[in-house]
């Protein structure tokens, strides 16, 4: 159920103040940090319990655990951690399994198939795809892995907080817009619609506009690209672009499923196993982003995207399958949880997603698969395929091995049954292709940039295959 919008205020020249956003983890002090780590593995104990759900026993000491990767040392400045020869982060879970980098080890199990129903009958046709399987599907992912979206969400309230006609030299129209979410039935759940709006200031009409997650910066010890942002990029190309502030709707971190909009729905009550989690309170929250873009004159509505990096990525993915008013996604090192075949064991795995730091994102029945992630009914193809056939991009970096780049490859690969079923164009290829060369000319779209964990590299690219559905306004 979509959001009801009421009137929006009436702008004013005064700036007002957004309610309070919650910082980001890694913004946190480390007292604040550790307290709601505590928080967050009593949540998630309870969870398991509920669950029945156990983790591995007598486990070796990590120093003479024979499973542990040949050559991991433990590195100077993480003594609770290993490094391996290439200087890839590895780690050892609660179940026992140590997270790999060795392609030949990956031990893909096999991936349910998109176009076969739950009855063992083949799909067909369309029809069959739109009535039976995709329900299926959805189901599946709303029940094990992302949680339910509520029906019962509150009302929003619009307000437009600041306006200005000059904004970046005069290269843009600037909005600051926030949805003030009705909490009368749990007061000290505060969560809110946060959007920042830039339209190019010399267009003629209604724009496309791309809506990017977050938009505060890299975390600490990450380098500040060079150059043109993504914002200039998108302007220049004669498009809007906004930015969606997720932590205004609900914290990342499991000690705050009793706060943010989660919270809120709940009235401060601990989940149920199949309850949502962050990465579908996010997308509830980008829906309601469509919700206000809808009602702006200025804004072609039915030209929208979405765009995210790293667990952001895998939100854009997760809002692009559940609402069909997005026309296109950019899900850039999307990893696990994301754009990542699950049964890929390569960097991050289900075993991490399961565990204190990541849990939170996923419904609580999603801890069932810990160490037994070949027992999950779906696979990251079939949440790819639930865009079909709306297009999507898939990105990830050569230096960048923790999302997985060959496990959201073959999931794009794996996805493409289900798009030419609908009609549209798959990959074209099941080749991964060299680095720096991007992979458009079908409906999934896949690009390896040369580097680490960063998006930027890889808009250009996904400018010119959005152009395929937007049409380019480039300004010169």
């Amino acid at each position: 159920m979509f959001a009801t919008l009421l009137p929006l205020s009436l702008a004013t020249s005064a700036v007002k103040a957004a309610p309070a956003v919650p910082s980001a983890p890694w913004l946190l002090s480390p007292e604040e940090r550790h307290r709601r780590e505590e928080i967050a593995a009593a949540d998630r104990k309870r969870m398991m319990e509920i669950l029945g759900v156990t983790e591995a026993k007598n486990l070796p000491p990590e120093e003479s655990d024979p499973k542990r990767p040949t050559g991991t040392v433990r590195p100077p400045n993480n003594p609770h951690g290993w490094t391996d020869a290439a200087g890839n982060f590895v780690v050892r879970s609660s179940w026992g399994n140590w997270i790999n980098y060795d392609l030949a080890k990956t031990d893909v199990g096999p991936l349910p198939n998109p176009l076969v129903l739950k009855n063992g009958k083949p799909v067909t046709t369309a029809t069959t795809w739109w009535q039976e399987r995709r329900p299926e599907i959805v189901e599946d992912f709303a029940r094990e892995i992302y949680g339910r979206i509520p029906a019962n969400t509150p009302k929003i309230t619009w307000e437009i907080l600041e306006t200005d006609p000059h904004a970046l030299d005069g290269r843009a129209t600037l909005k600051r817009i926030v949805g003030h979410i009705d909490n009368s039935r749990h007061p000290t759940a505060t969560p809110s619609i946060q959007i920042t709006l830039h339209l190019p200031a010399n267009a003629t009409g209604p724009v496309p506009v791309l809506v990017a997650i977050g938009g505060f910066g890299p975390p600490p010890g990450f380098p500040v690209p060079k150059g043109p942002t993504a914002l200039d990029l998108v302007l220049a190309h004669g498009w809007g672009y906004a930015t969606f502030a997720p932590y205004a709707v609900q914290s990342d971190s499991g000690a705050g499923l009793t706060e943010g909009i989660i919270g809120l729905v709940n009235e401060g009550q601990p989940r149920k196993p199949d309850d949502w989690g962050a990465l579908a309170a996010w997308s509830w929250g980008l829906s309601r982003v469509i919700d206000y873009l809808e009602t702006e004159p200025a804004v072609d509505a039915k030209r929208l995207g979405v765009q995210g990096h790293s667990r952001f990525g895998k939100t854009a993915l997760v809002a692009a399958a559940l609402d069909p008013r997005w026309a296109i996604a950019y899900a850039s090192c999307s990893g696990e949880g994301g754009a990542k075949l699950h049964r890929h064991n390569y960097g991050e795995s289900v075993d991490i997603v399961a565990w204190t730091g990541e849990y939170h994102w996923m419904a609580g029945n999603f801890l069932k698969y810990g160490g037994r992630w070949n027992d999950l009914p779906v696979d990251q193809h079939e949440l790819i395929a639930l865009v079909a056939p709306r297009p999507i991009f898939v990105t990830g970096g050569t230096q960048d091995l923790w999302p997985d780049p060959v496990g959201m490859f073959q999931a794009c690969v794996a996805a493409g049954p289900v798009y030419r079923l609908l009609g549209r164009a798959d990959l074209g290829t099941t080749e991964m292709p060299e680095p720096d060369r991007e992979l458009i000319s079908g409906d999934i779209g896949f690009r390896l940039h040369t580097g680490g964990h960063t998006d930027l590299p890889d808009w250009p690219a996904f400018l010119q295959f959005a152009d395929k559905y937007f049409g380019s306004q480039t300004h010169t």
